[in-house]
């Protein structure tokens, strides 16, 4: 079983990875920097993709307000164009989700 979600779905799937037994996690528009409230500094929500120990794939807008994630030692990071949304380019999102699934070891 492979998790997923998009943005707050993606991180859900990143903290539930566990619970669940997925071999793997598929992040679409992961949200790593959350919006600034008041003059509270924005945290990096990187540590919620690092704690994930499967192969995990995020597909991230290449103008995504809320930051792009690095790529890990498990961890794909595929920008396509466009922004959180990801409406500008799903050929170039399921071209990225179809190599990726179909290169794991499952």
């Amino acid at each position: 079983m492979v998790m997923g979600g998009r943005s707050l779905g993606a991180r859900v799937a990143c903290r539930t990875v566990e619970t669940t037994g997925a071999a793997a996690v598929l992040c679409l528009a992961f949200p790593l920097l959350p919006p600034r409230r008041g003059d509270k500094p924005s945290q990096s929500r990187l540590p919620e993709l690092e704690a994930v120990s499967v192969p995990v794939l995020v597909v991230q807008g290449e103008s995504d307000r809320f930051g792009m994630p690095p790529e890990g030692p498990e961890r794909k990071v595929v920008a396509v164009r466009g922004d959180h949304g990801l409406k500008s380019d799903p050929d170039a999102i399921g071209a990225a989700v179809t190599g990726w699934l179909s290169h794991l070891s499952l």
